[in-house]
């Protein structure tokens, strides 16, 4: 495994380096940004709730935006630029932010600079590797995320115990967010496919019918999931402290780190299609354990663990499933519409759970998350009945 992942392109290590300070300097705070605004600008949980809300609204709809634009050029590097430039100048100006709307408008900045890099920097990924380690490459990516979510906090941690303020330590991100456009402007991009622009087309019937079925799959999946917070709350309830809390979390992210790039890669040699069909199924039975099952602190510990293997071996796999359906010429778009679906399906995902979680008791919206993970398991399994009867090369 260590030999096939430094024999990996130069592009795909600089990129996982870029995304591993990023989510560093990203993780550092988002924790401690929900204390800062209580603190400084008595913001409650409605108003952010608006703030996150629009911020990730705005950052779904950019996703297909830049994807579109990446195809009709195969140039990526530009829009890498500037969607890293925007969160490391907005994370670290939220500690001088006077009012509400100025968070709003800073957040909204970040959230931007993430739509505007996320379908070129998965295209690039794509189209830097062989179709048979596409896994491996986006496994490793997401390593490299999970490793900054965990160096990321810890820092933030070992500062404030220092004596740092909590506006030093936001102030703090410009030092990795500088690193990132730093490493973005050394980029090679390997040469991009030649295309007919007047082809490219952003629309929804532009993309190939299996891409399509598959998406509608995802989106169905992407209702089940609720925000990671939940199942914090859920830990809190179990009897975890505050204070073991963030170590639950920070050993949830260092076993997906750990298991993001060997499980992903594992994909390659599999049916892709096959594999996240049953790792939808262990999905459900891990929330229907979540609301159903006695939580004892082992209990919830084991299905943390459990949850941590899902992540690992399904967020590689899931974006190197887009990569296998979509055209070459068009995996811009066809990233853009996989974030796009997987962004806007997360705001009604998470406010039906905090609803049922709110009106009818935990159980009941951990269950109902785990039906809709075996709905989208199932429209799943028929897709890829479906494609194998009419397979065609898509790339």
């Amino acid at each position: 495994m260590l030999n096939a992942i430094f024999k990996l392109p130069r592009t795909v290590w600089f990129l996982g380096a870029v995304s591993f300070l990023n989510d560093a300097a990203s993780d550092a705070i988002y924790p401690l940004l929900p204390l800062f605004f209580a603190a400084t600008f008595a913001v409650g949980a409605q108003a952010l709730g608006i703030i996150e809300g629009a911020a990730n609204a705005t950052a779904a709809l950019m996703k297909l935006v830049s994807g579109y634009f990446y195809d009709r050029t195969q140039r990526a590097k530009g829009w890498l630029i500037l969607g890293y430039t925007l969160p490391a100048l907005a994370r670290p100006l939220i500690a001088f932010a006077s009012s509400t709307p100025i968070i709003l408008l800073l957040r909204m900045g970040d959230r931007i600079g993430k739509g505007l890099r996320s379908s070129p920097r998965d295209a690039l990924l794509a189209a830097s590797v062989e179709p048979n380690r596409r896994g491996l490459a986006f496994g490793f990516h997401r390593s490299m995320d999970h490793s900054g979510a965990v160096v990321g906090p810890l820092a933030a941690a070992a500062l404030l115990a220092a004596g740092w303020s909590v506006r030093d330590v936001i102030l703090m991100t410009i030092v990795p967010g500088v690193l990132c456009v730093l490493l973005v402007a050394l980029l090679r991009e390997p040469p991009g496919v030649t295309i007919d622009n007047n082809t490219i087309d952003w629309q929804w019937r532009s993309l190939p019918a299996p891409l399509k079925r598959y998406l509608v799959a995802l989106a169905v999946f992407t209702l089940s999931q609720a925000s990671n917070m939940f199942l914090l709350l859920r830990a809190k309830e179990t009897g975890f402290s505050d204070a073991q809390i963030p170590l639950l979390w920070a050993g949830f992210s260092a076993l997906a780190m750990l298991l993001s790039t060997p499980l992903s890669a594992w994909s390659d040699s599999l049916n892709r299609s096959r594999m996240l069909c049953v790792a939808w199924v262990i999905y459900a039975v891990l929330f229907a354990s979540f609301g159903l099952l006695p939580q004892t602190l082992a209990t919830t510990i084991a299905l943390f663990v459990g949850y941590a293997i899902f992540i690992a071996a399904t967020e590689g796999a899931e974006k190197a499933m887009i990569a296998e359906l979509a055209p070459k010429a068009q995996l811009g778009t066809a990233f853009g519409w996989f974030h796009l679906v997987s962004g806007l399906m997360l705001l009604p995902a998470s406010a039906l759970f905090g609803w049922l979680w709110t009106r009818v008791n935990p159980t009941a919206a951990f269950v109902v998350s785990a039906t809709m993970s075996l709905l989208a398991a199932g429209l799943l399994w028929r897709t890829v009945r479906t494609n194998c009867a009419h397979a065609t090369p898509l790339v």
